[in-house]
Protein backbone atom coordinates (compact mmCIF):
# COMPACT_ATOMS: atom_id res chain seq x y z
CA UNK A 1 0.00 0.00 0.00
CA UNK A 2 2.54 2.85 -1.55
CA UNK A 3 1.38 6.29 -1.37
CA UNK A 4 2.00 8.39 -4.36
CA UNK A 5 1.51 11.99 -3.09
CA UNK A 6 1.05 13.16 0.23
CA UNK A 7 -0.84 16.35 1.02
CA UNK A 8 -0.40 16.95 5.34
CA UNK A 9 -2.48 18.34 7.76
CA UNK A 10 -1.42 18.83 11.45
CA UNK A 11 -4.25 18.28 13.94
CA UNK A 12 -4.99 21.98 15.93
CA UNK A 13 -6.63 19.86 19.31
CA UNK A 14 -4.97 16.12 19.95
CA UNK A 15 -6.47 13.24 17.69
CA UNK A 16 -7.14 10.69 21.05
CA UNK A 17 -9.29 9.03 18.86
CA UNK A 18 -9.36 4.72 19.14
CA UNK A 19 -9.41 2.49 15.91
CA UNK A 20 -12.52 1.01 17.16
CA UNK A 21 -14.34 4.00 17.98
CA UNK A 22 -13.13 5.60 14.43
CA UNK A 23 -14.96 2.64 13.26
CA UNK A 24 -17.63 2.99 14.34
CA UNK A 25 -17.99 6.74 13.84
CA UNK A 26 -16.98 5.68 9.78
CA UNK A 27 -20.29 3.31 9.88
CA UNK A 28 -22.31 5.78 9.85
CA UNK A 29 -21.21 7.24 6.44
CA UNK A 30 -20.94 4.02 4.69
CA UNK A 31 -20.26 4.19 1.27
CA UNK A 32 -23.65 3.50 -0.83
CA UNK A 33 -23.85 3.37 -4.76
CA UNK A 34 -25.29 6.62 -6.46
CA UNK A 35 -29.09 7.21 -6.60
CA UNK A 36 -30.82 7.31 -9.95
CA UNK A 37 -30.85 11.53 -9.60
CA UNK A 38 -27.59 11.49 -7.87
CA UNK A 39 -24.67 12.92 -9.50
CA UNK A 40 -22.32 11.47 -7.07
CA UNK A 41 -22.39 9.73 -3.80
CA UNK A 42 -18.94 9.38 -1.40
CA UNK A 43 -18.80 7.03 1.63
CA UNK A 44 -16.16 4.72 3.96
CA UNK A 45 -15.43 0.96 2.25
CA UNK A 46 -12.59 -1.13 4.12
CA UNK A 47 -8.84 -0.21 3.03
CA UNK A 48 -8.28 -3.67 2.27
CA UNK A 49 -11.22 -3.90 -0.04
CA UNK A 50 -12.74 -7.24 -0.28
CA UNK A 51 -10.22 -8.47 2.18
CA UNK A 52 -11.30 -6.50 5.21
CA UNK A 53 -14.32 -5.97 7.28
CA UNK A 54 -13.81 -2.88 9.49
CA UNK A 55 -13.19 0.70 7.77
CA UNK A 56 -10.07 1.24 10.04
CA UNK A 57 -6.94 -0.65 9.22
CA UNK A 58 -4.40 0.21 12.01
CA UNK A 59 -0.93 -0.57 11.87
CA UNK A 60 2.52 1.08 14.53
CA UNK A 61 -0.23 2.99 15.79
CA UNK A 62 -1.54 4.43 12.92
CA UNK A 63 -4.63 4.08 11.06
CA UNK A 64 -5.56 4.19 8.07
CA UNK A 65 -8.93 4.75 5.96
CA UNK A 66 -10.69 4.53 2.27
CA UNK A 67 -13.11 6.97 0.82
CA UNK A 68 -14.90 5.64 -2.27
CA UNK A 69 -16.39 8.33 -4.37
CA UNK A 70 -18.87 7.56 -7.10
CA UNK A 71 -20.15 9.24 -9.99
CA UNK A 72 -22.61 9.14 -12.46
CA UNK A 73 -21.33 10.53 -16.03
CA UNK A 74 -23.10 12.71 -18.36
CA UNK A 75 -21.12 14.24 -20.75
CA UNK A 76 -22.23 17.77 -21.64
CA UNK A 77 -22.28 17.01 -25.68
CA UNK A 78 -24.93 14.48 -24.68
CA UNK A 79 -27.38 16.75 -23.09
CA UNK A 80 -26.47 19.72 -25.80
CA UNK A 81 -27.27 16.75 -28.68
CA UNK A 82 -30.84 16.47 -27.06
CA UNK A 83 -31.39 20.12 -26.22
CA UNK A 84 -30.97 20.74 -30.02
CA UNK A 85 -33.20 18.21 -30.80
CA UNK A 86 -35.93 18.92 -29.03
CA UNK A 87 -35.78 22.83 -29.71
CA UNK A 88 -35.81 21.96 -33.21
CA UNK A 89 -39.17 20.19 -32.50
CA UNK A 90 -40.90 22.85 -30.58
CA UNK A 91 -39.84 25.59 -33.06
CA UNK A 92 -41.01 23.39 -35.80
CA UNK A 93 -43.91 22.47 -34.15
CA UNK A 94 -45.33 25.43 -32.64
CA UNK A 95 -43.51 28.09 -35.12
CA UNK A 96 -41.70 30.16 -32.14
CA UNK A 97 -38.32 31.06 -31.56
CA UNK A 98 -36.97 29.03 -28.06
CA UNK A 99 -36.23 31.96 -25.89
CA UNK A 100 -33.13 31.18 -23.36
CA UNK A 101 -34.90 30.99 -20.09
CA UNK A 102 -36.78 28.18 -21.66
CA UNK A 103 -33.91 26.50 -23.11
CA UNK A 104 -32.07 26.27 -19.59
CA UNK A 105 -35.12 24.72 -17.90
CA UNK A 106 -35.52 22.00 -20.95
CA UNK A 107 -31.83 21.69 -20.25
CA UNK A 108 -32.76 20.57 -16.51
CA UNK A 109 -35.41 18.83 -17.61
CA UNK A 110 -33.13 16.49 -20.07
CA UNK A 111 -30.53 16.51 -17.41
CA UNK A 112 -33.20 14.78 -15.00
CA UNK A 113 -34.22 12.54 -18.07
CA UNK A 114 -30.79 11.00 -18.75
CA UNK A 115 -29.47 10.65 -15.37
CA UNK A 116 -30.72 7.73 -14.29
CA UNK A 117 -29.23 6.07 -17.38
CA UNK A 118 -25.95 7.36 -17.21
CA UNK A 119 -22.65 5.42 -16.57
CA UNK A 120 -21.03 5.83 -13.02
CA UNK A 121 -17.21 5.94 -12.47
CA UNK A 122 -15.39 4.78 -9.02
CA UNK A 123 -12.55 6.45 -7.72
CA UNK A 124 -10.73 5.64 -4.36
CA UNK A 125 -8.93 7.80 -2.04
CA UNK A 126 -6.55 6.57 0.84
CA UNK A 127 -5.22 8.64 3.99
CA UNK A 128 -3.87 7.54 7.21
CA UNK A 129 -3.96 9.34 10.81
CA UNK A 130 -0.59 9.12 12.81
CA UNK A 131 -1.92 10.10 16.55
CA UNK A 132 1.91 9.89 17.38
CA UNK A 133 3.31 12.99 15.27
CA UNK A 134 -0.77 14.42 15.27
CA UNK A 135 -0.59 14.45 11.24
CA UNK A 136 -3.14 13.56 8.80
CA UNK A 137 -1.63 11.87 5.02
CA UNK A 138 -4.19 12.04 2.10
CA UNK A 139 -2.75 10.17 -1.03
CA UNK A 140 -3.43 12.86 -3.25
CA UNK A 141 -1.73 16.01 -5.21
CA UNK A 142 -5.46 17.37 -5.79
CA UNK A 143 -6.17 20.19 -3.38
CA UNK A 144 -9.73 19.66 -3.63
CA UNK A 145 -9.47 15.89 -3.49
CA UNK A 146 -7.85 15.75 -0.20
CA UNK A 147 -10.38 18.28 0.86
CA UNK A 148 -13.15 15.80 0.26
CA UNK A 149 -11.35 13.45 2.60
CA UNK A 150 -11.34 16.23 5.37
CA UNK A 151 -14.71 16.93 4.96
CA UNK A 152 -16.00 13.22 4.84
CA UNK A 153 -13.74 12.82 8.13
CA UNK A 154 -15.24 16.12 9.46
CA UNK A 155 -18.72 14.82 9.00
CA UNK A 156 -18.30 11.21 9.79
CA UNK A 157 -16.74 12.18 13.72
CA UNK A 158 -18.61 15.89 13.72
CA UNK A 159 -15.47 17.32 14.64
CA UNK A 160 -12.06 17.41 13.03
CA UNK A 161 -9.94 19.98 13.51
CA UNK A 162 -6.56 19.81 10.59
CA UNK A 163 -5.00 22.74 8.94
CA UNK A 164 -2.44 22.29 6.15
CA UNK A 165 1.49 21.67 7.49
CA UNK A 166 3.17 24.76 7.73
CA UNK A 167 6.60 25.96 8.63
CA UNK A 168 8.40 28.42 10.45
CA UNK A 169 10.27 29.15 7.39
CA UNK A 170 8.76 29.45 3.67
CA UNK A 171 9.49 26.45 2.21
CA UNK A 172 10.37 28.25 -1.44
CA UNK A 173 13.35 30.33 0.52
CA UNK A 174 14.57 26.64 1.83
CA UNK A 175 14.89 25.56 -1.53
CA UNK A 176 16.15 28.15 -3.04
CA UNK A 177 19.08 27.95 -0.67
CA UNK A 178 19.35 24.49 -1.20
CA UNK A 179 19.70 25.08 -5.30
CA UNK A 180 22.09 28.27 -5.14
CA UNK A 181 24.06 26.65 -1.92
CA UNK A 182 24.24 23.29 -0.21
CA UNK A 183 21.08 21.12 1.12
CA UNK A 184 21.40 19.04 4.30
CA UNK A 185 23.97 16.34 4.06
CA UNK A 186 20.55 13.15 3.99
CA UNK A 187 18.79 15.30 1.04
CA UNK A 188 20.28 14.64 -2.47
CA UNK A 189 19.17 17.31 -5.34
CA UNK A 190 18.16 15.29 -8.55
CA UNK A 191 18.00 17.12 -12.02
CA UNK A 192 14.15 19.19 -12.03
CA UNK A 193 12.77 21.85 -10.49
CA UNK A 194 10.42 24.95 -11.48
CA UNK A 195 10.91 28.31 -10.35
CA UNK A 196 8.59 31.56 -10.58
CA UNK A 197 9.27 35.00 -9.79
CA UNK A 198 8.21 35.99 -6.23
CA UNK A 199 5.35 38.02 -7.66
CA UNK A 200 1.91 37.78 -8.07
CA UNK A 201 1.11 36.18 -11.42
CA UNK A 202 5.06 35.96 -12.20
CA UNK A 203 6.24 33.79 -14.61
CA UNK A 204 7.20 30.28 -14.29
CA UNK A 205 10.22 28.46 -15.70
CA UNK A 206 10.01 24.30 -15.79
CA UNK A 207 13.68 22.68 -15.72
CA UNK A 208 13.89 19.26 -16.61
CA UNK A 209 17.19 16.56 -17.31
CA UNK A 210 19.26 19.70 -16.37
CA UNK A 211 22.29 20.44 -13.59
CA UNK A 212 20.88 22.32 -11.04
CA UNK A 213 24.67 24.01 -10.59
CA UNK A 214 24.91 25.04 -13.93
CA UNK A 215 24.92 28.42 -15.98
CA UNK A 216 20.85 27.90 -16.71
CA UNK A 217 18.98 27.61 -13.55
CA UNK A 218 22.27 30.04 -12.22
CA UNK A 219 20.73 32.43 -14.46
CA UNK A 220 16.74 32.60 -13.30
CA UNK A 221 18.37 32.43 -9.63
CA UNK A 222 20.25 35.44 -10.36
CA UNK A 223 17.06 37.54 -11.69
CA UNK A 224 15.11 36.68 -8.42
CA UNK A 225 13.15 33.57 -9.38
CA UNK A 226 12.35 31.33 -6.37
CA UNK A 227 12.28 27.35 -6.48
CA UNK A 228 8.65 25.93 -5.90
CA UNK A 229 9.51 22.68 -6.91
CA UNK A 230 12.43 20.52 -6.64
CA UNK A 231 12.82 16.63 -7.19
CA UNK A 232 15.14 15.67 -4.12
CA UNK A 233 16.30 12.02 -2.50
CA UNK A 234 16.30 11.54 1.14
CA UNK A 235 18.76 9.36 2.73
CA UNK A 236 18.64 6.49 0.45
CA UNK A 237 14.97 5.51 1.43
CA UNK A 238 12.93 7.54 -1.08
CA UNK A 239 12.90 10.47 -3.92
CA UNK A 240 9.96 12.61 -4.81
CA UNK A 241 8.89 16.32 -6.23
CA UNK A 242 8.38 18.55 -2.85
CA UNK A 243 6.56 21.58 -3.55
CA UNK A 244 6.65 25.33 -1.59
CA UNK A 245 3.16 24.29 -0.11
CA UNK A 246 4.96 21.45 1.45
CA UNK A 247 3.32 18.89 -0.98
CA UNK A 248 4.72 15.75 -1.93
CA UNK A 249 4.49 14.62 -5.78
CA UNK A 250 5.55 11.41 -6.87
CA UNK A 251 6.90 9.63 -3.87
CA UNK A 252 9.26 6.29 -4.62
CA UNK A 253 10.40 4.53 -2.22
CA UNK A 254 14.45 3.39 -3.23
CA UNK A 255 16.11 -0.05 -3.33
CA UNK A 256 16.64 -0.75 0.84
CA UNK A 257 12.53 0.13 1.24
CA UNK A 258 11.49 -2.25 -1.64
CA UNK A 259 14.09 -5.04 -0.93
CA UNK A 260 12.63 -4.56 2.85
CA UNK A 261 8.97 -5.17 1.87
CA UNK A 262 9.70 -7.76 -0.80
CA UNK A 263 11.44 -9.75 2.27
CA UNK A 264 7.98 -9.51 3.88
CA UNK A 265 5.99 -10.64 0.90
CA UNK A 266 3.77 -13.23 0.92
CA UNK A 267 0.52 -15.09 -0.74
CA UNK A 268 -1.73 -12.98 1.93
CA UNK A 269 -3.03 -10.03 0.37
CA UNK A 270 -4.35 -8.60 3.68
CA UNK A 271 -0.84 -9.60 5.05
CA UNK A 272 1.19 -7.47 2.32
CA UNK A 273 -1.32 -4.80 2.64
CA UNK A 274 -0.32 -5.00 6.20
CA UNK A 275 3.12 -4.87 5.99
CA UNK A 276 3.56 -2.36 3.30
CA UNK A 277 1.44 0.12 5.69
CA UNK A 278 3.77 -0.57 8.45
CA UNK A 279 6.68 0.22 6.02
CA UNK A 280 4.75 3.29 4.45
CA UNK A 281 4.37 4.83 7.77
CA UNK A 282 7.92 3.52 9.33
CA UNK A 283 9.70 5.56 6.74
CA UNK A 284 7.29 8.54 6.80
CA UNK A 285 7.41 8.91 10.52
CA UNK A 286 11.35 9.51 9.39
CA UNK A 287 11.37 11.49 6.65
CA UNK A 288 8.83 14.34 7.65
CA UNK A 289 10.07 15.37 11.22
CA UNK A 290 13.42 15.80 9.27
CA UNK A 291 11.67 17.79 6.78
CA UNK A 292 9.34 20.29 9.33
CA UNK A 293 13.27 20.52 10.81
CA UNK A 294 15.13 21.43 7.69
CA UNK A 295 12.14 23.72 7.22
CA UNK A 296 12.90 25.58 10.57
CA UNK A 297 9.90 23.67 12.65
CA UNK A 298 6.27 24.00 13.02
CA UNK A 299 4.84 27.53 12.63
CA UNK A 300 3.37 28.88 16.02
CA UNK A 301 0.41 30.61 16.63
Amino acid sequence: MWFRNLRIYRFNQPFNVTAEHLDEALSESAFRACGPLETHAMGWEPPLGRDGQTLVHAANGCLMVCARREERLLPASVVREVLADRVTEIEDAESRQVRRKEQAELRDQITTELMPQAFTRSTRLFAYIDPGQQLLFVDSASAPRAEDMVTLLRESLGSFNVRPLDTATAPASVLTSWVSGQPPADFTLMDECELREPTEGGGVVRCKQVDLAGAEVETHLAAGRQIVRLAIEWDEQLACVLSDDLVVRRLRFLDLVQQEADDAHSDDAASNFDAEFAILNAELSRFIPRLIEVMGGLRQE
